[in-house]
């Protein structure tokens, strides 16, 4: 049990909606990265403890022995223990995964402390690999709870934490009294008013459109279910052409990276080229500039909401024309505040999918075709990366519960488009994402051939 003397908080709303998602599978968030050479124990976890004495929330256990009151405790002092494992132990044979380190990342997707009945676990686990295939290699994964951590926390903590292992002499943050409340607790109150009778609305709304969404074909819905990963990865020159062409036409990424998503999976279905299907997208929206008082990027915790929209799509449809409504949907929500004024309808349907997946298609859970983030993360290569040896890293929630069946996770790296796309396996299989992911490959590459014109 957690210490009766330690801080701590009840989680608000939208983290009580992961603590519900997280035991059946969805909301594992898992930082990964590929070191050229081993990293010794004590450094990484004299690292992750200063890490924790400077993050309170880091050091916190998530006690769910009241199902409905879960509750936040903060320890005094860190006591994270890394925990060192043979990847030979855990790698198939052959491998089922493009690398090692893909294997190892979908390997840490599936491990889920929370889902036993224990009521109360570390919101924090760390994992060293070695013994790898590649000589003197070391696979290094953080596993998050993510009513705690949200990517960008993600990324925030991936810069920390190799700022720490190198040793880096700039000066430290200063201990925390406190973690910050809950995002439900820091939206203004203007922001957040919404009449009786406008949530109701909104919740029939949001529950007939769907159940009228359409989505990319199961191919085993009876089977326990788990993880997998697909990357795409996109050159500098197709980058830059994507983002130009995105720019040009005044829309973002996720509504281009959407529109792909609906184009190729209308496609994969080959049907009359006058039949339209329905299909849900989630935009995942970083909410911190939207709060009272302004969070920054450091500051650790869940803080993305989400906006639904649904969009009809003919066979024949291109990109653009697509991207379109996608992008104008999704801005015109913001616009309206419906990212702040709808987390309450959302997390209350989510916890109905998850407790009735009869509700769903075939009990699928799937909640929606694909969802994607309003921004990508742009991450650059440091001398602190080089430094401490870093080839690759990842960061990726499990979507195997309750969620879509494409959780797309994109950064922009060193100018590189990197996205790693999340679903369900068995319900989806890896083939059928492969090329589904492909297509979408072409499609964005190809629609952007010609930039603005």
């Amino acid at each position: 049990m957690a210490d009766p003397t330690a801080a701590g908080r009840r989680v608000g709303g939208t983290e009580h909606s992961w603590c519900r998602g997280v035991p059946g599978g969805t909301g594992v968030l898992v930082l990964a990265f590929h070191l050229s050479r081993p990293v010794p124990l004590p450094l990484l976890e004299s690292a992750l403890h200063r890490l924790q004495t400077s993050q309170p929330l880091l050091r916190s256990r998530l006690t769910t022995a009241t199902p409905d009151q879960p509750f936040f405790s903060i320890a005094h002092s860190p006591s994270l223990t890394v925990r060192p494992l043979a990847a030979s132990n855990i790698l198939p044979s052959p491998p089922a995964s493009p690398s090692h380190f893909h294997a190892l990342l979908e390997h840490e997707l599936n491990e889920n402390p929370w889902s036993s009945p224990d009521p109360s676990h570390p919101i924090l686990f760390a994992t060293a690999y070695d013994d790898m295939p590649e000589p003197g290699r070391t696979v290094v994964a953080l596993r998050f709870h993510s009513a705690a951590c949200d990517r960008t926390s993600a990324a925030a903590i991936l810069k920390e934490l190799l700022r720490l292992i190198a040793g880096s002499t700039k000066e430290e943050e200063e201990e925390q009294e406190e973690f910050h409340r809950a995002i439900e607790d820091l939206i203004p109150k203007q922001d957040a008013r919404k009449p009786f009778w406008a949530w109701g609305k909104d919740l029939v709304g949001y529950s007939l459109n769907g159940l009228r969404t359409s989505t990319l074909p199961f191919e085993d819905a009876g089977s326990d279910r788990r993880s997998e990963v697909v990357r795409l990865v996109l050159g500098v020159d197709d980058t830059q052409k994507l983002l130009n062409a995105c720019k040009v036409r005044e829309i973002k990424l996720c509504g281009a990276m959407s529109a792909a998503a609906l184009v190729a999976t209308n496609a994969s279905k080959h049907l009359e080229k006058d039949r339209a299907e329905t299909y849900s997208v989630v935009t995942l929206i970083d909410c911190r500039k939207y709060l009272d008082p302004v969070l920054h990027d450091h500051s650790l915790g869940s803080y993305h909401s989400a906006v639904i929209n649904t969009h009809d799509v003919h066979g024949g449809e291109e990109l653009w024309e697509v991207a379109k409504r996608c992008h104008e949907s999704y801005s015109n929500a913001v616009h309206n505040k419906k990212h702040l004024k709808d987390i309450t309808e959302l997390n209350f349907l989510l916890c109905k999918a998850i407790d009735n997946p009869q509700l769903t298609p075939s009990s699928s859970q799937r909640t929606a075709l694909i969802s994607v983030f309003e921004e990508p993360v742009v991450y650059g290569s440091s001398e602190l990366q080089q430094e401490v040896g870093v080839e690759d890293y990842l960061w990726c929630a499990s979507v195997h519960g309750a969620g879509p069946s494409i959780a797309v996770f994109d950064t922009i790296r060193d100018g590189r488009l990197d996205c790693a796309f999340v679903y369900p396996s068995p319900l989806h299989s890896r083939k059928q994402m492969q090329e589904l992911v492909e297509h979408m490959k072409t499609i964005l590459t190809q629609g952007s051939l010609n930039g603005g014109d």
